[in-house]
């Protein structure tokens, strides 16, 4: 049961500024592997659903058209900056590659700050709940320095000071602009299966009714989702709930971390270009 905590212990004697990235690449790699990963991906499912956000991408046609490989792409890019940083080539490259893609459209300023506090918020809110120990206060301010550097170099402004600032912020621009929306309801359909991959195995039978109880109330209005009944939604909170207990139990620190033998993706499966990840460039003229 001591080695359960070991991880933690390290991280409590880190600089949650100074060693962000290091915190963070340990939350995701070897302390919530499957829980962080399905936290960003209903952060940007979150982010997707915003009116305007929604109507970009629906009018790109990647989301819906392409469902898969835009998915990839998105989770590559990511996972790239977490694993390599900003500074080494990899995650500079990843980087440059993000803002070129978003450089062609006219993103208002709190748009992008709000896909960095779904990223924020979200996925810690998730651990918080159904976590198999919630996050520390090195976690959550790392997080938070890992997004906010993030924006930084993506030229996003004004980005909150702490967590407690941008998760008060966060609810603030949801409950002003997480409305019921069409865009957002074609989005999330297209990208329904990306949460049913991150299911475990005994719970796909019932994979439609258990990935909307995973979504909150916010999210199943602004996508036009039915809430699933309440035995649907309670047997879900009980089963997360109970996998947690048992992985504080009997679970034991991850050995090997996650991506350790690289990021594979059913798109890429020889590899990929980072590149070239993302929507081709619009025809020249």
């Amino acid at each position: 049961m001591r080695d359960r905590y070991a991880n933690l212990a390290r991280i409590r004697t880190l600089d949650p500024e100074r060693d962000h990235l290091e915190i963070y690449q340990t939350m995701l790699r070897r302390e919530f592997c499957w829980d962080l990963k399905l936290g960003l991906n209903l952060a940007f499912n979150r982010s997707f659903s915003i009116p305007r956000i929604a109507a970009v991408h629906t009018g790109t046609g990647e989301l819906t058209e392409r469902t898969q490989q835009r998915i990839d792409d998105t989770g590559l890019l990511m996972y790239e900056m977490v694993l390599n940083g900003f500074d080494q080539p990899r995650g500079r490259e990843a980087l440059r590659r993000i803002n070129q893609i978003h450089r062609r459209y006219d993103i208002d300023a709190d748009d992008y700050r709000y896909v960095l506090a779904c990223l924020v918020v979200v996925p810690i809110r998730w651990l918080e709940r159904y976590g198999w120990r919630r996050p520390c206060c090195h976690e959550r301010q790392a997080t938070h320095a890992f997004y906010r550097e993030l924006g930084r170099r993506m030229g996003v402004t004004d980005v909150p000071a702490s967590y407690a600032e941008f998760a008060a912020w966060f609810d603030a621009y949801d409950a002003a602009h997480l409305h019921p929306n069409d865009d957002a309801a074609t989005i999330e359909r297209a990208t329904r299966m990306l949460m049913l991959t991150r299911l475990p195995r005994l719970l796909t039978p019932l994979g439609n009714s258990l990935v909307s109880a995973m979504y909150d109330a916010p999210l199943r209005r602004a996508t036009l989702l039915a809430p699933p009944g309440w035995p649907i939604r309670a047997g879900v909170h009980l089963t997360l709930r109970g996998r947690a207990r048992l992985q504080r139990w009997f679970g034991r620190p991850r050995r090997t971390p996650l991506f350790a033998d690289g990021i594979r993706t059913r798109t890429y499966p020889d590899g990929y270009d980072i590149s070239r990840l993302g929507p081709p460039p619009p025809p020249a003229g």
